[in-house]
């Protein structure tokens, strides 16, 4: 009768169990960071009222990303980047509704209406490959006007 030798069936044993780990779900490195989707004060559909309603990215990762065709939407409408590069270790690149000339750290949907929902809203982030990479979700809470997401 043959007997396996004990390293093998160790390493055998080894493999399954490595096998049988539950897998962690990683944070994306480039994810949203909060959102204020109620500007402060009235809601009198001014400009500057518009643009005080924003959506904030944070880029947690070594790297910069370039957000050259990635996307930002809701259920209705959604806004593609243009070439704009986010910073990596923590740079923060917002996105504000209303109308105003882009920079680095701040971009401009270019709406004449709010985007976001006070009641509540969904904000999904994509890849320029449609890759849903984010996804920040809140409703409707007396006296909040932003959220950390």
């Amino acid at each position: 009768m043959l007997r396996p030798l004990p390293g093998v069936v160790i390493v055998a044993l080894g493999a399954a169990l490595s096998l049988a780990a539950p897998v962690q779900a990683a944070t994306p490195a480039l994810r949203f960071q909060s959102v204020q989707y109620d500007s402060p004060g009235k809601d009198d559909r001014t400009n500057g009222s518009i643009n005080a309603e924003w959506i904030a990215l944070v880029n947690t990762g070594p790297a910069a990303v370039n957000l050259n065709g990635w996307r930002v939407a809701d259920e209705v409408r959604s806004y593609t980047f243009d070439n704009v590069t986010i910073a990596g270790r923590g740079g923060v690149l917002y996105l504000h509704s209303g109308k105003g000339t882009d920079t680095a750290t701040h971009r401009y949907w270019n709406s004449g209406s709010y985007v976001w929902n006070n009641a509540g809203d969904s904000a999904t982030l994509r890849s320029r490959a449609g890759t849903v990479q984010d996804t920040c979700t809140w409703g409707q809470q007396v006296g909040r006007t932003s959220v950390n997401c």
